[in-house]
Order: C-alpha cells, then structure tokens, then sequence
C-alpha cells in the first residue's frame, strides 16, 4: 500500500487530515472521490477549502491543481456553491 503523501498536491498537512478523516491509502481515495473525501475532511475542519477540494481531485488523477481541466474546475466550484448554501 502506496502513502497518500506520494500523491501529487498531498503535503505533510493535507495527508494529517485526510488520514484524521478516514482516508488512509490512495486507493481509499481514489474510491471515495473527491467530494466525499472532502466532505468527510470538513466535519473534523473546518478550515477546508476550495483549494483543498482541488488539491484532493488533483491527486486522485495524479495531476497538480493547475493542470486540472478548466472543465472539471468548473463543477467542483458548482459543487462548492451548493455545500455552501
């Protein structure tokens, strides 16, 4: 089993509080996807973020955030608005 550190966008920090919130394996994550494992980040933070949202997506498909898809950036921010109503 690989370390979510080794993921792209994934610091010592993002890992602290992604394995905090259940998350313990890339697999894991990837399994999960990006809005459940940030939803589950939130309920122990409350600091989470859009950026980390990003971060997350970034490392499930192996890209850093700035090589996400304008596309994909797009609905995450959708996403975002929704939780945040």
């Amino acid at each position: 089993m690989s370390k979510l550190i080794h993921l792209a966008n994934i610091d010592s920090e993002l890992e602290s509080k992604l394995m905090k919130a259940g998350i313990t394996s890339p697999e894991m994550l990837r399994e999960k996807g990006s809005r459940h494992v940030f939803l589950r980040v939130k309920t122990n933070d409350s600091s989470a973020c859009f950026g980390m949202l990003l971060a997350i997506e970034g490392a499930i498909q192996g890209k850093l955030v700035e090589d996400l898809r304008e596309s994909e950036v797009e609905d995450l921010e959708h996403f975002i608005e929704i939780f945040n109503r």
